[in-house]
Parts: C-alpha cells; sequence; structure tokens
C-alpha cells in the first residue's frame, strides 16, 4: 500500500524557519498532484499548500502566501514544504497527501486524497 512519511517538525521560535519532507513509498508521485494540510487542536484539518505533478503549478492558503514554498522531487518520490517567518498561529499537525489527479482541480477538498501521512507537529511559541 501507499505510505507516506512526513518529518521535519519541531519547536521554533517565532520568525524561525522549518523544512518538512513527505517521503513516499510504493507509489511515484510524479502521477499526482501532492498536497500539504494541516490540523491545530480543536480546528478543522485545512490545506496549506499543493503541486501540480510535475511541479508546474504551485497554490497557496491565504494565510501562508509568501512565507511557504512547496516543492517536489519526483526523483527522490519526496514532497518539501519550506516554512518562513513562522507565526504561533501556524502552530498545528502537518499531513501530506496524496490527490487522486495529476493536476490540483480542487486543492483544498480533503476528500479528493486518497492516501495521507500521520503527520509531523510544528510548534511555535
Amino acid at each position: 500500500h501507499v505510505q507516506l512519511v512526513e518529518s521535519g517538525g519541531g519547536s521554533v521560535q517565532a520568525g524561525e524557519s522549518l523544512r518538512l519532507s513527505c517521503v513516499v513509498s510504493n507509489y511515484r508521485i510524479s502521477s499526482s498532484c501532492m498536497g500539504w494540510f494541516r490540523q491545530a487542536p480543536g480546528q478543522e484539518r485545512e490545506g496549506v499548500a499543493a503541486i501540480t505533478n510535475r511541479g508546474t503549478s504551485t497554490f497557496y492558503a491565504e494565510s501562508v502566501k509568501g512565507r511557504f514554498t512547496i516543492s517536489r522531487d519526483n526523483v527522490k518520490n519526496t514532497l518539501y514544504l519550506q516554512l518562513n517567518s513562522l507565526k504561533s498561529e501556524d502552530s498545528a499537525m502537518y499531513f501530506c497527501a496524496r490527490y487522486v489527479n495529476d493536476y490540483c482541480y480542487e486543492p483544498w477538498v480533503s476528500d479528493k486524497y486518497r492516501d495521507w501521512g500521520q503527520g509531523t507537529q510544528v510548534t511555535v511559541s
């Protein structure tokens, strides 16, 4: 079965940076749009960023535009999320997910993602 494993989370001060990684096994991600979501305690899961299968188009939530950058390495079968200028409101569990199509037609609709990782915690104080 498809496995997604996130890493790179941690506890940082406001204004600092982190780089999240998501390694995918048993599936070639070059066929899929990929996305990052996050969920804070007591809140709904929200889409953060998405990237089309070859990386030609990216999508960002308004709250992270200009601060976060999504990228991918299809050779390494890995998805990344660079988080800069972190704020306390960015604290959440971050999840990567595999979309059902090569293009991200509805990047914020979580039901369009077929496989999910277990998440990596980001805490900003």
